[in-house]
């Protein structure tokens, strides 16, 4: 498949406002599978940081659902989305395009997590945390997966 743009990227930087570390762990998943990204990225070809990032998405699926769990636009939020975004938007952007991607998928993921902060309190209010955020959970892991899968080869 041809890459066009930075479409990837932005769509990877939407699936980053809601679960900050799905988009390095989707992509991680298609390191371990052998699959390549179309921008220059071996950070994560190392063991310690690829597995580093699959652990980091389980666990914030895991941690999102307790009540101590963090709006998703607390500072350590956001920096956690911004550093995601920016490693999944270079890794997803064209080869030599980069540092385009990395800004575009976090100029995706800032503001967007803003903008759904509210639908997802107001899911919580209505079905509670666990039951809301297992269907973002679906929704988000879904997509994450949806983008990686059309963007690496």
């Amino acid at each position: 498949m041809k890459h066009k743009g930075l479409i990837y990227s932005a769509l990877i930087g939407a699936v980053a406002r809601a679960r900050s570390m799905t988009p390095m762990a989707g992509i991680a998943a298609a390191r371990l599978l052998g699959r390549h990204t179309p921008g220059r990225l071996v950070l994560l070809d190392r063991p310690l940081f690829r597995n580093g990032a699959l652990a980091m998405g389980v666990g914030e699926l895991l941690g999102d659902k307790m009540k101590a769990a963090p709006d998703r636009t607390v500072f350590l939020g956001l920096l956690a989305r911004v550093m995601s975004a920016g490693i999944a938007g270079a890794a997803l952007a064209p080869q030599g395009r980069e540092q385009a991607g990395a800004l575009t998928a976090v100029a995706t993921a800032v503001p967007l997590a803003y903008l759904t902060l509210a639908g997802r309190k107001r899911a919580m209010a209505r079905m509670g945390q666990t039951r809301s955020g297992l269907i973002e959970d679906a929704l988000i892991v879904a997509a994450g997966a949806a983008v990686v899968a059309l963007a690496v080869k």
